[in-house]
C-alpha cells in the first residue's frame, strides 16, 4: 500500500513490507521520543505549500522526529484499534488516513535526503531506525483488533453508501492487510516480524555499501593525454573531482549507478576505456568491506521465505499478483518473447562495429567497454553525426525552461516562477513555483540535477509534500538527476540522454502536482510500480517533437537553433541502438525475477555463479552487453523494485499507445494535454490503473507500437 508516508522514507529506511508504509511503532520508540529543543520537525511548515524548512534542518533534528512521529502515530492507532464505538468509514478508514502527520513530515525529508545529500550522521540514523520502522510497519498490520474493524467494513462495503473512491480505498486497506500477513497465527507473525527487521537491516546495508562502492571505484588518471576524446569541459570537471578528493594535478573519472559509463563514447584510449568498464562491473564483489554478494543471496532466501509464509510459491508471485501485470507467466513471456529479437538486434549492431574495428586495424574484439565508444562512429556513418556534435545545444537552462518546462506549458498551460526565497539543502537545488494557465497556484517543484559524492546515482522523483483533499495539501514535489558538475564558469551541455532523462523525471513530476484526489493514499505516483514509469515515458516523446526541440537546442554560445540537417539527423537516428539498449535491460530484468523466482529451500547461495546460469538460461549472456545492473549494485531491486525492474518495459508498452494516440489527435495541443492530465495524470491511484489507461486511451493496450519503436517487429522473409 503507498500510503502516504513518503516512500522515499520506505526505500531509505529499507521498509522489509513491500508497498505497505504504515503501522505502529514497537515500544522502543518510547525511550527516545524526547524533543530536540526548536525541532523543525514537530510543527508543519510555514513556509508556502507547507515546503520543508531546510534553513533550520539538522542533521540532530531527523532520529528525534522520526522516533516521536512513530510513537505518536501509534498512539492514534491504538485509539482507533480500541474505539468502542462500532466501526465506521469515518472512524477506522478516514482515520487511519489521518494519522501520523509528524512521521510523514520528518520521513518525506529524510527519505529523500538519504537518496539526495547523504552523509555519516544520516546514514547512522537509517541503520538505527530501520528495523524499528519495520516493526512499526508490523505492528499495525498485524494487529488483531484493527484489523477486525476493517474486515468487518469489508464485509458490507456494498451497502455503506460509499463512493468510488472511498470503496476502493476500504479495498485495498482490506487487501494490503492480508498481504502483510493479517491472517496469519500469532507465532507466524512472530517469525514475520523477525524476517522484516533482519529485511530492512540488510537492504540498508546494501544501499549504503553501494554509494560507498561508486565512490571508491571511480578512476585516477594521472596524463591528461589518456583523457583524449573528452571534451574540455569534461576534463576540467575531472580536474577539479581529482583536486577535491584530495589528488590535485590528476583527473578522477566518477562513475555512475549503472554498467556502462558515459565516458567510454568519447575517449580514444582503450586501455583506459577497459579499465573504467571493469571498475564499473566488479563493484560490489570485490570481497572488501562493502561486497554486497552475499546480502543478495540472504535477501533473495529471506524474501522467498516470508513469501512462503505469506501463502506465495514465490517473492515474484507475492509481488506481481497485485501489479497491473498480475502474474509471474504474464511477466516471463513479455521478456522471453523479446530477448531473442533483441540479442540479435544487438549482434547486427555489434557486427557493424566489428567492420569498423577491422577496417581501422584495430586487430582486437568488441567487448562491452569498446560498445559506446564505436556504437558512436557507426552512428557518424550511419547518420553524420556524433554525441559531440549535440551537446552544445543542450545548455541545462535551456533544456529546463524552454524544452521541459515550455512543452508543459503548450500542453498543459502550466507556467514557472524560479523561487529564490524557498530554503534548499544543497547550493545547486533550484525551486520553481508553479501555476494554472488560469494563474492559479498548483505546487512547488525542485530541481537537483548536478552529481555529487553524496548523492545516490540514477534518476528519481519524489514528494515533500502529496496532495490530497483530506487535509488540503497542494503538491511539491523533486526530481533528481546526475549530471557531472561543470568547472565554476563553464556550462552545463548535456548528452542526449541527460535530457530525455530530464524529460522522463518531469513526467513523473506532473504525475504529482496533477494529482487531484480526495485520500493521501492515493496521491500522485501511488499506482503499481508497472503503471508508475508510464506518464514519465510518455512525457519523453516532447524531448524530440519537431518544435519543442527547435525552442530549446540553441547553441550555448551563438544562440543558433540546431541546423534543420542536424535535427533530422537525430530524429533518424532515434531508433538506433535498440538492440543494445534492449537487452542490457531485458538482461538486469530477468536477473531480478532469476533472483525473486527462487522457491525457499532452493536459493542460490553463491550470487555470482546464479547470475551466470541465470543469464545464460535466458539467452542474455552476451559478453559485450552485460546487464544495465549487475546484482551487486541493482539498487532497484532491494527498494521498491524487488521483482518489478520490468516495470519499466510493461510501462512502455502503454507509452508507446499513448505516443500513437498524441499523433493520431493531432499531436501538441492544449486539447490533448488537458484530455490526457483529466483522465489519467489526475486520478493518482483512485482507480484500477488499467481501467484509468482505458479511460484515456478508450481501448486495452496492444504491443505493437512498442514493437515497432524498438525495431523488434516481425519481418516478412525476404521473396
Amino acid at each position: 500500500m503507498n500510503h502516504k508516508l513518503s516512500l522515499a522514507l520506505a526505500a531509505a529506511l529499507a521498509a522489509a513490507t513491500p508497498g505497505l508504509v504504515l503501522a505502529q511503532a514497537d515500544q522502543a520508540a518510547d525511550s527516545a521520543v524526547e524533543p530536540v529543543s526548536g525541532n523543525p520537525f514537530f510543527v508543519v511548515s510555514n513556509l508556502p505549500y507547507q515546503a520543508p524548512r531546510f534553513d533550520l534542518i539538522k542533521n540532530e533534528h531527523y532520529q528525534p522526529a522520526l522516533e516521536r512521529g512513530m510513537a505518536e502515530q501509534r498512539a492514534e492507532v491504538d485509539a482507533i484499534a480500541n474505539n468502542p464505538d462500532a466501526p465506521s468509514f469515518e472512524n477506522t478508514i478516514v482515520a487511519l488516513e489521518k494519522t501520523g502527520a509528524l512521521l510523514n513530515r520528518a520521513g518525506a525529508v529524510f527519505g529523500n535526503l538519504a537518496g539526495a545529500h547523504t552523509n555519516p550522521e544520516i546514514q547512522k540514523v537509517q541503520a538505527t531506525l530501520a528495523p524499528k520502522f519495520a516493526a512499526h510497519q508490523d505492528a499495525i498490520v498485524l494487529d488483531g483488533k484493527l484489523f477486525a474493524r476493517i474486515k468487518s467494513l469489508y464485509e458490507k462495503r456494498d451497502s455503506l453508501g460509499l463512493d468510488a473512491e472511498s470503496k476502493r480505498l476500504l479495498e485495498r486497506y482490506h487487501t494490503d492487510f492480508i498481504r502483510a500477513g493479517a491472517n496469519l497465527s500469532d507465532a507466524d507473525k512472530e517469525t514475520l516480524k523477525a524476517m522484516n527487521a533482519e529485511l530492512a537491516s540488510l537492504a540498508t546495508t546494501f544501499s549504503q555499501n553501494v554509494l560507498k562502492e561508486v565512490n571508491d571505484s571511480a578512476v585516477l588518471v594521472d596524463d591528461v593525454a589518456m583523457l583524449d576524446g573528452l571534451s574540455k569541459q569534461a576534463i576540467t570537471a575531472a580536474a577539479a573531482s581529482a583536486k577535491e578528493a584530495g589528488h590535485e594535478g590528476k583527473y578522477l573519472i566518477a562513475l555512475q549507478n549503472t554498467s556502462g559509463q558515459p565516458p567510454l563514447t568519447n575517449l580514444t584510449n582503450r586501455e583506459l576505456r577497459k579499465k573504467i568498464m571493469a571498475a564499473s562491473l566488479v563493484r560490489g564483489t570485490r570481497g572488501n568491506e562493502w561486497d554486497n554478494t552475499g546480502i543478495v543471496a540472504k535477501v533473495a532466501k529471506l524474501r522467498a521465505e516470508r513469501a512462503k509464509l505469506l501463502g506465495y510459491e514465490t517473492h515474484a508471485e507475492y509481488v506481481l499478483e497485485d501489479e497491473t501485470a498480475g502474474t509471474v507467466g504474464a511477466v516471463n513471456k513479455l521478456m522471453s518473447d523479446l530477448a531473442p529479437a533483441a540479442v540479435a538486434n544487438a549482434r547486427k549492431e555489434a557486427a557493424e562495429m566489428q567492420a569498423i574495428i577491422d577496417a581501422e586495424g584495430g586487430n582486437f574484439q568488441l567487448e562491452a567497454a569498446d560498445w559506446a565508444f564505436y556504437a558512436d562512429k557507426v552512428r557518424q556513418q550511419k547518420y553524420a553525426f556524433d554525441e559531440s556534435q549535440l551537446k552544445p545545444y543542450f545548455e541545462i537552462n535551456n533544456v529546463l525552461e524552454k524544452g521541459v518546462f515550455y512543452a508543459a506549458g503548450q500542453l498543459y498551460g502550466l507556467s514557472f516562477k524560479e523561487r529564490k526565497d524557498i530554503p534548499v539543502y544543497h547550493p545547486d537545488v533550484r525551486v520553481w513555483e508553479v501555476f494554472e494557465a488560469d494563474g492559479s497556484k498548483l505546487g512547488l517543484f525542485y530541481g537537483d540535477f548536478y552529481a555529487r559524492p553524496s548523492k545516490r546515482g540514477g534518476a528519481w522523483m519524489n514528494a515533500y509534500v502529496p496532495q490530497n483533499g483530506l487535509t488540503g495539501t497542494q503538491p511539491v514535489v523533486a526530481n533528481h538527476q546526475n549530471i557531472p558538475k561543470p568547472a565554476d564558469g563553464e556550462p552545463t551541455l548535456m548528452s542526449f540522454d541527460e535530457v530525455t532523462t530530464m524529460f522522463h523525471e518531469f513526467g513523473h513530476a506532473l504525475h504529482g502536482l496533477f494529482s487531484d484526489v480526495k485520500y493521501p493514499q492515493f496521491a500522485g505516483t501511488s499506482v503499481p510500480r508497472d503503471f508508475v514509469e508510464y506518464p514519465s515515458q510518455v512525457n519523453e516523446m516532447w524531448a524530440t517533437w519537431p518544435s519543442i526541440l527547435a525552442n530549446y537546442a540553441k547553441h550555448h554560445e551563438t544562440g543558433e537553433p540546431i541546423p534543420q540537417a542536424l535535427l533530422d539527423k537525430v530524429l533518424a537516428a532515434e531508433q538506433y541502438g535498440q538492440g543494445h539498449a534492449t537487452t542490457e535491460y531485458l538482461a538486469a530484468a530477468m536477473l531480478d525475477q532469476a533472483i525473486h523466482q527462487q522457491t525457499a529451500g532452493n536459493v542460490a547461495t553463491d550470487t555470482l555463479a546464479f547470475e551466470a546460469k541465470a543469464l545464460k538460461a535466458a539467452g542474455l549472456d552476451y559478453a559485450p552487453v552485460p546487464p544495465r545492473y549487475r546484482s551487486a549494485y541493482f539498487s532497484h531491486i532491494m527498494g521498491g523494485y524487488s521483482a518489478g525492474y520490468y516495470a519499466y518495459l510493461w510501462s512502455e508498452v502503454l507509452d508507446a499507445e499513448s505516443v500513437e494516440w498524441f499523433k493520431e489527435n493531432g499531436g501538441l495541443s492544449r486539447e490533448n494535454g488537458d484530455h490526457f492530465r483529466k483522465t489519467l495524470l489526475s486520478r493518482g491511484g483512485s482507480a484500477d490503473a488499467m481501467q484509468i489507461f482505458r479511460d484515456f486511451r478508450g481501448r486495452d493496450p496492444e504491443v505493437g507500437p512498442l514493437l515497432k519503436r524498438r525495431g523488434l517487429e516481425a519481418k516478412p522473409d525476404a521473396e
